[in-house]
């Protein structure tokens, strides 16, 4: 088994990068953001999803600011494999559709650490993902 220090991101941690409410969930959100993570492509369509409505920019405005936010980020496709790969973790794990998404892309990318807010803090995804609430 290789291990791996890659940690990826799901989107409620790059959302709270804009959260002026709660300045530590910010923070750690940076730090978190600053360790060149794997982003998925399917993170990177909920970021702009959510932020469309959050922050007062224009389509592109938008598209510029994520592309400048996520420079650092391994930015990793989902792919068809990813989807079929995500099928069986829902069987298996009984995910939520995106968030199974979320995680095969991790999976097949080697990373160690999910970072999620939404997910099961503490749960160890085929003995390699460990998916850690940041916030707790």
């Amino acid at each position: 088994m290789i291990m791996t220090n890659n940690i990826a991101l799901d989107t409620n941690v790059l959302i709270y990068l804009h959260d002026n409410s709660d300045l530590n969930k910010r923070a750690i959100a940076k730090d978190l953001l600053s360790d060149n993570p794997y982003i998925s492509t399917q993170v990177i369509s909920e970021y702009l999803n959510v932020t469309r409505r959050l922050l007062p920019l224009s389509k592109d405005e938008l598209l510029v600011q994520a592309s400048n936010l996520l420079a650092g980020c391994t930015i990793i496709p989902v792919l068809p494999n990813t989807l079929v790969f995500a099928a069986a973790l829902v069987k298996k794990y009984d995910f939520q559709l995106f968030d199974s998404v979320i995680v095969a892309a991790a999976l097949e990318n080697d990373c160690a650490i999910l970072y999620s807010e939404d997910m099961h803090h503490g749960l160890i995804v085929e003995k390699t993902l460990t998916i850690i609430n940041p916030y707790l």
